[in-house]
Formats: structure tokens, sequence, C-alpha cells
């Protein structure tokens, strides 16, 4: 690969000449695949139990696995469209594996598209508190929607919003923060051309300017005792180590009491350098590089960051224990929906069905007030509210298992009707099931693993399943 020159010399004096050139022939080798377990589903133990394809652990993310593609195609594995498993790149798991989210913490995950670390962030939820997922284009949150839904994610809510404005909004709120910024993209050579042909010298300068807004922002909604993971994709001393320098400088991260905490070793990773930033900070060195040519990956920076508690930085308060359903009180809301929900066994708070313009989601109460701000997605999607019926959605559908949905068609993964329910074809019961299942909405599931949804009259199934998901 042909290198910027400004950029390969600036390398050579950052790794030496005999650690550049590991670097340089790493880039003619092929790139590393790997997939990350979705555990709102699943343990890592029960999926390598049932994988059709060879997987070996990732060191750093304990729900990550490398797999071979030249001889599998996990995105081609009816599991993948269960939520079972999300495809990212191997470093890329690095930034929301180190954040220690727990149940019940307010999380933002502030450049977040396409979700691939907000979908492990929800998993880290497991399903309590609040996370909020923005980027600030709307044509990427499409992809975060997709991912979150596919995932069954219930407490998320999705924004384009700038940080500017989630600022004024949520000042000391969040306990989580992650900040995978916008980046020179130095790390992603091997992976993308485009990334070399659009770097320039100037690059560096002009990311970390922005990075160092960002930041300025972030630190503002960080509630005392809280953390941050900052992280890029870069190799640039200027938009790693010095971004983060000029966080730990800034006047309310002082006031926060702001400091670097240690990132956990493995093989290959190489700690940051102060005096690559002529920085005495001698805690710049719990920041960690993975190149390419020290760790099966491609290239990234990360860095983990805790503020000093105080009085008030208790845990968020807990929300009262939910009251089973009531139907009186669903029908009121909509009786569409209260007609639909007989086929539900879940625990369903009127207060938290809102419906509007015909649609109706599920918004747990852990959620903020929004107003004003340009939201995308709040909480589940359940459906639509049309006359005299209701029609759920893939979302819905994604949250749900036999347990949860009476009327549920369970195929095991030998069966040639998946493919068929997947790419959209109208499927077929067996003697035996039109006996045990009922007409109307009926959920599709890997064994117990949903997929979406259909309609059954008469022993044929219509298909349901959302036509931007299908199985090409």
């Amino acid at each position: 690969m042909l290198l910027p020159p400004a950029f390969a010399e600036r390398m050579k004096i950052q790794l030496g000449s005999e650690a550049f050139q590991e670097y340089e022939k790493s880039l003619d080798r092929s790139l590393s695949h790997a997939l990350r377990v979705n555990r709102l589903k699943l343990t890592s133990e029960e999926l390598l139990a049932v994988s059709p394809f060879a997987l070996r652990p990732i060191p750093w993310c304990e729900n990550g696995f490398y797999y071979d593609a030249s001889k599998c195609s996990p995105s081609k594995d009816p599991a993948y469209y269960a939520g079972l498993y999300y495809l990212q790149e191997p470093s890329a798991t690095l930034p929301a594996a180190l954040l220690p989210v727990t149940p019940g913490d307010r999380v933002l995950d502030l450049c977040a598209a396409p979700g691939g670390k907000s979908t492990e962030l929800a998993a880290k939820l497991g399903g309590s508190g609040f996370l909020l997922a923005n980027d600030i284009s709307a044509t990427r949150c499409k992809a975060l929607i997709k991912n979150l839904e596919l995932f069954g994610v219930k407490n998320a809510v999705v924004t384009a919003e700038t940080p500017q404005r989630l600022a004024q909004r949520f000042p000391s709120f969040f306990d989580k923060i992650l900040i995978d910024a916008p980046c020179s993209g130095e790390g992603m050579f091997r992976k993308s051309s485009a990334m070399v042909n659009d770097w320039t010298p100037d690059k560096p300068a002009e990311y970390a300017a922005l990075q160092r807004e960002i930041l300025d922002y972030a630190v503002h909604m960080l509630r005392p005792g809280g953390m941050i993971l900052y992280s890029t994709c870069t190799f640039s001393p200027e938009e790693d180590e010095g971004s983060v320098q000029a966080l730990l400088d800034m006047p309310e991260a002082k006031e926060k009491g702001l400091f670097l905490k240690s990132i956990p070793d493995h093989p290959g990773f190489f700690p940051g350098r102060p005096d690559w930033i002529s920085s005495r900070n001698d805690d710049l060195r719990k920041t960690v590089h993975l190149f390419p040519h020290m760790v099966e990956g491609e290239g990234h920076f990360a860095a983990l960051l805790a503020s000093q508690p105080d009085d008030t930085s208790s845990s968020v308060p807990s929300v009262d224990e939910k009251k089973g359903k009531n139907s009186g009180e669903l029908k009121k809301i909509s009786p569409e929906f209260a007609a639909f929900a007989e086929n539900l066994n879940l625990d369903l708070r009127p207060e938290e069905l809102v419906l509007s313009a015909g649609y109706l989601s599920l918004v747990p109460r852990s959620v903020p007030d929004l107003k004003g701000l340009r939201v995308m997605r709040r909480g589940l999607f359940l459906g639509e509210v049309k006359k005299n019926r209701f029609e759920p959605s893939q979302a819905l559908a994604m949250t749900l298992s036999p347990d949860t949905f009476k009327n549920t068609l369970s195929l095991s993964p030998g069966d040639e009707r998946i493919i068929r329910y997947l790419k959209g074809e109208t499927i077929f019961l067996t003697e035996e099931e039109e006996k045990l299942l009922k007409n109307g909405w009926l959920l599709i599931a890997l064994d117990r693993y949903p997929l979406g949804f259909g309609k059954l009259a008469g022993g044929s199934v219509k298909n349901r399943y959302l036509t931007g998901w299908r199985m090409e």
C-alpha cells in the first residue's frame, strides 16, 4: 500500500524505523473479521454451542469472536437475522467493552451510528436504565435504529442532534458517556483506500479541534462520579493523547475531578505516549493504542476517564416495580392494541404507552423529557393503530419469544421455511402445527429466537417480515 508521504514520515518518528516496517507489512495482510454476541438474547457459551462456523475469542472483548471470512458468511446465517450477534471489526469492539456500564445507568453514545457500540451498551444495561444513542446525521440514524431494533432493545432513544443541543438539555445527567469521535481515520487505511486518498497533513488538526469541542460538551453532561470513554480509529497523537490532555485541562473537567483510569492490558496493547505530544503527564500512559502489526485488527485508540463523586452523585432513583397489564386501561389508550395484547405474556404499564398519529410506542419511565429535540425513535415502537386493527412492528417482534407471545411457530435451524420466510415468501404449516396454532398474527422464530411476524390463515402464513430487512 502506498501511504501518504507526510503520514509515513510521522509514523516512522512515532514507531521507530523497525516497527514502522512491521506496520507497513501489516497493511498488505488480509482483514480480520469478528462478531459480538448479543447478550440480551443469549450467552457466548450458548452461541458457541450452536454456531455452524468456528469462532476464536477476541482477547479484549469477552463476548467477541473472530471468524474466518474465507470459510463462512455469518451475515447470511439465520442467526444474524435473529439478532444473535453483531458483525464488527475486532478493534472496534474495544470501546464498548471497556466502558463499565451497569444496569440502571443513564448512558450516552454521542456519535453512535451505525450502532455497533450502542448495541453492546444496551446489552450491558440489560433492559434497565436508559440509553441515548445520538448521531448528528439523520440518514446515519436509520442504520442505528435498525441495529437497536434487531437486538431487541427497548430502553433506548435515538436522536439526531448536535452535542451542543444535548448538553443544553442534559447538564450533569449521564453516568456513562461513550465518544467514538470523528477522526482522520488513519487506523482504517488497510480497510479503506478512500481513507488513504482523503488524508492530508491538515486533517489531524481539523479533527482535533472538532474532538475537543465534542469533549467539552460531553464533560458538561457527565454526572459526578461518572465515566467517559473516548476513542478514535486514528494514530495521530494530536487527536489521541492530545485530545485527552485537552479534556483534562478543561475547567469543568477539573471541577469534576476528571482523571484517567488504567485499561486492562492484553498482548499487543501499546500504551499511550506523553512524549508524542511533548507532555509530562505520565497518566497518559494509561491510554491504549491498537496497531495492526501488533494485534489482530485495525488501528484504534481508547482512553477511560472517571470523575470524582460528590454528595449528589448517588445512583439513579429506582423505578417502582411494574404492575401487571390492566386490559381496561389499555382499551382506553387503544382498543385495537388491547385486543392484540391478549396474545402477549408481558407486564405492560399503560402510563408507558404513547400513541401519536397512530403510532404506538412503549416509552420506559427512565426516559427523560425530550421535547424540542430531534427524536428519531423513542423507546420501543410497538406498531400502528389502524381502523379496527393493530399492526405490530418488526421492532416488537424482535423483543418477543415463545414464552411471551402465545401464537409462535418455532422452526429448527435446518427447516427450509426459515430461508423462505426471510426472503419474504409465503410459508405453510404442517397438519400438526395447524392443530396447535390459531389464525391471526403469528410469531416466526428460529428455535426460541424471534425473526418476525406472519399472518396465519388456513395453514398458510402470509409473510409480514419487514421488506427492508429481507434476505437477498
